[in-house]
């Protein structure tokens, strides 16, 4: 047996529900890769990679063609977010990410983009029914995903919230796609992402109320 014919394989069954390696896997790592981020850590980065590794190889096992391409993309995202984090544009003093509310206009524009996508990226599916058994739900998580890594890299309190919109239709779509684990994982992911909204949110307001004291302060 193949390392990735083992990942794909059941480990065991819990609740009627059947348990692959790579869905655990992946998704225990992925709370981990959440807890980091919250953490403002630039570990999160790697451990995105990592669990976007493996669980591609889950997704694209079960013909889920929109959840495989969102772990690409979590991999390239992470990819790029370490090289940011590390070349420091986006550090605060203390060596942690610097957070801040999106503008108005980032905010359309990245509304704008997720509605375009998801519509585009939902049609491509329909026109190649191999590509995904769900294309509007699947469409809308692999474009949801790139809105929230986005802002994730631009460090966007608005990243829990795009993560939060991501997990209500991820939690149902996992569940009806044997993947109970992810689903499982899903409900996990939103309670972390309620609690991380909260500190970056926190953290925001008080960026924002120094802000105007250091400028005000004498050279």
């Amino acid at each position: 047996m193949s390392a990735l014919d083992w990942l794909n394989s059941e480990a065991f069954t819990a609740f009627d529900q059947h348990i692959k390696w790579s869905d655990m896997i992946g998704n225990t790592i992925g709370l981990v890769a959440l807890a980091l981020g919250w953490k403002r850590s630039i570990w999160t980065w790697p451990a995105q990679f990592v669990s976007g590794l493996i669980l591609f190889a889950a997704f694209a096992a079960g013909h889920l063609s929109g959840s495989a391409g969102k772990q690409v993309v979590v991999m390239v995202v992470a990819a790029g977010g370490w090289l940011a984090w590390t070349r420091g544009r986006k550090q605060a003093q203390d060596g942690t990410l610097a957070v801040r509310f999106a503008t108005w206009k980032e905010r359309g524009l990245m509304l704008a983009a997720a509605a375009a996508g998801t519509v585009a990226v939902a049609m491509l599916f329909k026109a190649y029914p191999s590509l995904s058994w769900d294309p509007w739900p699947d469409a809308y998580i692999f474009v949801g995903t790139i809105v929230a890594m986005y802002a994730q890299a631009r460090g966007m309190v608005e990243f829990w919230f795009a993560w939060l919109l991501v997990d209500l239709v991820g939690v149902p779509l996992n569940f009806a796609n044997g993947y109970a684990f992810s689903g499982f994982v899903y409900v996990i992911y939103g309670a972390l992402v309620l609690w991380g909204m909260r500190d970056w949110w926190l953290r925001s307001r008080a960026a924002a109320a120094q802000q105007p004291a250091l400028e005000g302060a004498p050279a």
